[in-house]
């Protein structure tokens, strides 16, 4: 996972065993947007964005795994190869290229990189939480974005323990100081990023009000001190990379702090 991460490179506490128990019996539900007509390019060695798709749990808050795709996938490379030198996966006759992967799918180990889009509705059986754990451990890296209010925590890190067990693996604030924060561009705030329908909407930039009100950047490491998870709550940078070009007062609000966070995630996920 290092060596293929290097080559791209040339640039609170766990809910009750009870809670756990309800959620495990009630199983997940569909997939939502299923994979249908998606194609997964073939892997090249250049960076791809591996967007993870996941069932919904029935207990879940949010809209699962295709919100923002794949426009947020895509822009996002396009400024990763921009604004870096890393080399990213690109089809001449189309776009950038990125994939949509199950937490059990092998093609994983191509994606030192993997995303989660509002993981409040995240349900993982026993094979995709195994399949999650091994990623992680073997120097895998995942961010997930968008998820509003500590119902949908709770609901994102009762599963998230099916992988990760809370004692070894704690979920904690990220300081602002951190390295990820400095990577490429010097981020000294962590942005609240809207949705553009509640910004053009209310002005607003907290989805749920006093709920949500607060960003949170937290992290869960390993016992060595690697970053595996990187984790934006109350927050939408999905929308941020999405929606760039479709409102000057929302992509000059968002766009800056939203790509600024965004690159340097993907390029410490690279080099560590």
């Amino acid at each position: 996972m290092r060596r293929a991460a290097v080559a791209l490179l040339v640039v609170a506490a766990l809910a009750s065993s009870a809670d756990a128990q309800l959620q495990q019996r009630r199983g997940g539900g569909r997939y939502g947007r299923g994979m249908g007509a998606i194609t997964n390019p073939n892997y090249d060695g250049a960076f791809m964005f591996c967007r993870i798709m996941f069932r919904n749990a029935s207990n879940g808050d949010g809209g699962g795994w295709s919100v923002d795709y794949p426009r947020a996938d895509v822009n996002l490379s396009f400024r990763l190869s921009e604004l870096t030198t890393t080399i990213v996966s690109r089809d001449p006759a189309t776009e950038f290229q990125h994939v949509v992967l199950r937490l059990s799918d092998p093609q994983m180990t191509k994606c030192p990189f993997i995303m989660m889009t509002e993981p409040g509705a995240l349900y993982m059986d026993d094979q995709e939480a195994a399949g999650l754990r091994d990623y992680l451990l073997r120097g895998g890296f995942l961010w997930a974005d968008d998820f509003w209010g500590d119902y949908a925590f709770q609901v994102f890190e009762n599963e998230m323990r099916k992988a990760l067990p809370s004692a070894t693996y704690p979920i904690v604030d990220l300081p602002l100081g951190h390295t990820l924060f400095h990577m490429l561009y010097d981020v000294k705030h962590f942005p609240q990023i809207p949705s553009i329908g509640v910004w053009l909407g209310s002005g607003q930039t907290s989805e749920r009000g006093p709920l949500s009100a607060t960003p949170h950047a937290r992290a869960i490491f390993d016992p060595n001190g690697r970053m595996m998870v990187f984790i934006s709550h109350n927050t939408d940078f999905g929308d941020a990379f999405e929606r760039e070009g479709e409102n000057r007062d929302y992509f000059d609000h968002f766009a800056a702090d939203g790509y600024a966070v965004g690159i340097n995630v993907i390029l410490y996920a690279l080099t560590h």
